[in-house]
């Protein structure tokens, strides 16, 4: 992997302002390692900034992937030349992929995976889920079923004939090379590159012109100057790609301290309603206790202690308080007059069978009393979490 490459994706990716590729800032670190992985897997494959055209006319520049994926058909490896663009919405939703036929080339009509105008179609596209889908699973799919139904042909032009033809006696021969010539279709092969003739020496040699000494100094400081203005703005890139990963690394980090500090967060919320509930209760309490001391001081203050009647010094704040008042009384009495028949009974004051008797009147009498009781309890909580939810501030409010 070039360090060019790297530089390249860190600049364009870094890039703010009216110069800024449309992607989302959160995504663009998945963007940049999912063309770093793809390049080192498919080297035919280099990444460039070009303008798409939406269909409504719209312009944008974008990234894209432009090379050629290997496919083989028949035992032969060949390169079928692909752009692969990343959209805006990329890599949450798929790239768009085209086949990029060259001048000599013709698309396959009708192909399964690809339309007419170029557009690639298979299922991995389809079925794309980030972030489990990247750009090397799609180069690997784009290569298998590629494989499977070339859709790229290269079509032969027929060879131009001799305007002043002559027998010749090679002329069988020729003909052969014309019929195989002819327009025979094939998969898409690329062009085999010959090297140049080497071009002979003059015959006379040549002539060595002097150059002027003013000339040749120039020229030689202006290299000079060029070498050591290379040499400076390569190690400033090496000094800012360096800059560049430390900030993409940095970035990582914060996102995952930002994760954190946003779970802590919620924590600290939650914490906070269940405190607020809690002093909403504690409040109602305090202003029970308050209203009670404020109604009993006076009479404490004015008359004896021993004259004050009990029954009378706390007076139920309601129906429901006064009722379980009177039940807790009732269950309470039942449970001393019990313990005194105990005492009775093993005296021998009392008989057994008039023990058992009234122990069992009074058993039912008591569970009576506890029964309603619980009942009691269980509406005096209601109503109570009614009276919080009524006082709680609207945030906090019971929807």
């Amino acid at each position: 992997m070039s360090q060019y490459t790297q530089q390249f994706l860190n600049s364009v990716l870094s890039q703010g302002g009216p110069a800024a590729l449309p992607y989302a800032e959160g995504m663009k670190w998945h963007i940049r390692q999912h063309l770093l992985h793809l390049i080192e897997a498919y080297a035919s494959l280099q990444p460039k900034t070009a303008v798409f055209t939406h269909n409504d006319g719209r312009t944008v520049n974008l990234l894209q992937a432009d090379g050629t994926v290997p496919m083989s058909y028949q035992g032969v490896t060949y390169n079928i030349p692909v752009i692969i663009w990343l959209m805006e919405s990329y890599p949450q939703h798929a790239p768009l992929v085209f086949v990029n036929p060259t001048r000599d080339m013709i698309i396959k009509r009708p192909h399964p995976f690809v339309s007419p105008n170029g557009i690639v179609s298979i299922p991995y596209i389809h079925s794309w889920v980030f972030p489990s889908s990247n750009l090397v699973e799609l180069a690997r799919n784009l290569s298998h079923f590629f494989a499977r139904d070339p859709p790229l042909y290269s079509q032969r032009k027929p060879s131009n004939p001799n305007p002043n033809p002559s027998p010749s006696p090679n002329s069988g021969y020729g003909s052969m090379n014309s019929s195989v010539g002819s327009n025979a279709a094939r998969p898409a092969i690329p062009p085999r590159v010959y090297s140049p003739t080497p071009t002979p020496p003059p015959p006379y040699g040549s002539g060595r012109i002097m150059e002027d000494p003013a000339e040749v100094f120039k020229k030689n400081a202006i290299d000079k100057l060029v070498g050591s203005l290379n040499g400076d703005i390569r190690e400033m890139r090496k000094g800012r790609e360096g800059e560049v990963e430390g900030l993409f690394n940095a970035q990582a980090v914060l996102r995952k301290r930002d994760e954190e500090l946003r779970k802590g967060l919620k924590e600290m919320q939650d914490e906070k309603e269940a405190l607020e509930q809690q002093l909403q209760m504690v409040l109602t309490n305090s202003d029970v206790l308050e209203v009670w001391l404020r109604e009993n001081e006076g009479k404490l203050g004015t008359a004896d202690v021993t004259a004050v009647d009990v029954d009378q010094a706390f007076e139920p704040c309601d129906a429901l308080s006064k009722q379980m008042l009177d039940c807790t009384a009732s269950d309470l009495a039942v449970e001393d007059t019990i313990y005194a028949l105990d005492k009775a009974a093993q005296e021998g004051a009392v008989p057994f069978d008039q023990y058992l008797r009234n122990v069992r009147l009074l058993a039912r009498e008591q569970f009576f009393h506890r029964a309603t009781a619980s009942k009691v309890r269980a509406v005096q909580m209601q109503a109570q979490v009614a009276n919080m939810a009524s006082r709680a501030p609207p945030q906090y409010a019971f929807s």
